[in-house]
Protein backbone atom coordinates (compact mmCIF):
# COMPACT_ATOMS: atom_id res chain seq x y z
CA UNK A 1 0.00 0.00 0.00
CA UNK A 2 2.71 2.43 0.91
CA UNK A 3 4.47 1.83 -2.40
CA UNK A 4 1.32 2.62 -4.39
CA UNK A 5 0.82 5.89 -2.49
CA UNK A 6 4.42 6.91 -3.15
CA UNK A 7 4.07 6.13 -6.84
CA UNK A 8 0.83 8.12 -7.05
CA UNK A 9 2.47 11.08 -5.29
CA UNK A 10 5.48 11.07 -7.61
CA UNK A 11 3.25 10.78 -10.67
CA UNK A 12 1.05 13.66 -9.55
CA UNK A 13 4.13 15.75 -8.74
CA UNK A 14 5.64 15.06 -12.16
CA UNK A 15 2.38 16.11 -13.84
CA UNK A 16 2.33 19.42 -11.98
CA UNK A 17 5.97 20.02 -12.91
CA UNK A 18 5.13 19.38 -16.58
CA UNK A 19 2.23 21.81 -16.41
CA UNK A 20 4.48 24.48 -14.89
CA UNK A 21 7.08 23.91 -17.60
CA UNK A 22 4.45 24.29 -20.30
CA UNK A 23 3.51 27.74 -19.04
CA UNK A 24 4.99 30.47 -21.17
CA UNK A 25 6.33 33.77 -20.02
CA UNK A 26 3.21 35.42 -21.41
CA UNK A 27 1.05 33.22 -19.21
CA UNK A 28 3.08 34.11 -16.14
CA UNK A 29 3.08 37.88 -16.66
CA UNK A 30 0.02 39.99 -16.23
CA UNK A 31 -1.35 41.97 -19.16
CA UNK A 32 -0.05 45.35 -18.06
CA UNK A 33 3.56 44.23 -17.80
CA UNK A 34 3.29 42.42 -21.13
CA UNK A 35 1.90 45.55 -22.80
CA UNK A 36 4.78 47.62 -21.41
CA UNK A 37 7.32 45.12 -22.72
CA UNK A 38 5.74 45.12 -26.17
CA UNK A 39 5.75 48.92 -26.22
CA UNK A 40 9.40 49.03 -25.19
CA UNK A 41 10.29 46.54 -27.93
CA UNK A 42 8.42 48.59 -30.51
CA UNK A 43 10.23 51.76 -29.42
CA UNK A 44 13.63 50.04 -29.62
CA UNK A 45 12.93 48.74 -33.12
CA UNK A 46 11.84 52.21 -34.25
CA UNK A 47 14.94 53.79 -32.72
CA UNK A 48 17.26 51.29 -34.42
CA UNK A 49 15.53 51.86 -37.76
CA UNK A 50 15.90 55.63 -37.39
CA UNK A 51 19.60 55.28 -36.57
CA UNK A 52 20.10 53.07 -39.64
CA UNK A 53 18.37 55.63 -41.88
CA UNK A 54 20.49 58.44 -40.45
CA UNK A 55 23.65 56.42 -41.05
CA UNK A 56 22.67 55.76 -44.68
CA UNK A 57 21.87 59.45 -45.22
CA UNK A 58 25.23 60.45 -43.74
CA UNK A 59 27.08 58.03 -46.02
CA UNK A 60 25.20 59.33 -49.08
CA UNK A 61 26.05 62.91 -48.12
CA UNK A 62 29.72 62.03 -47.69
CA UNK A 63 29.80 60.33 -51.12
CA UNK A 64 28.31 63.45 -52.73
CA UNK A 65 30.83 65.66 -50.97
CA UNK A 66 33.75 63.50 -52.14
CA UNK A 67 32.42 63.57 -55.71
CA UNK A 68 31.93 67.33 -55.52
CA UNK A 69 35.45 67.97 -54.23
CA UNK A 70 37.31 65.84 -56.78
CA UNK A 71 40.07 67.56 -58.70
CA UNK A 72 40.23 67.70 -62.48
CA UNK A 73 42.96 65.05 -62.48
CA UNK A 74 40.83 62.67 -60.42
CA UNK A 75 37.83 63.19 -62.70
CA UNK A 76 39.95 62.65 -65.79
CA UNK A 77 41.41 59.49 -64.29
CA UNK A 78 37.96 58.18 -63.36
CA UNK A 79 36.11 58.97 -66.57
CA UNK A 80 39.02 59.03 -69.03
CA UNK A 81 38.63 60.42 -72.51
CA UNK A 82 35.02 59.42 -73.02
CA UNK A 83 33.73 62.91 -73.72
CA UNK A 84 32.16 63.95 -77.02
CA UNK A 85 33.83 66.37 -79.40
CA UNK A 86 32.02 69.48 -80.52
Amino acid sequence: MAKKKRQQRTQSQSKTVEKEENLTLQDQLNGEVLAKLKLAKKELVAKEQQQQEEKEAQLAFERKQREKNKSFAELLEEYGDKGTKF
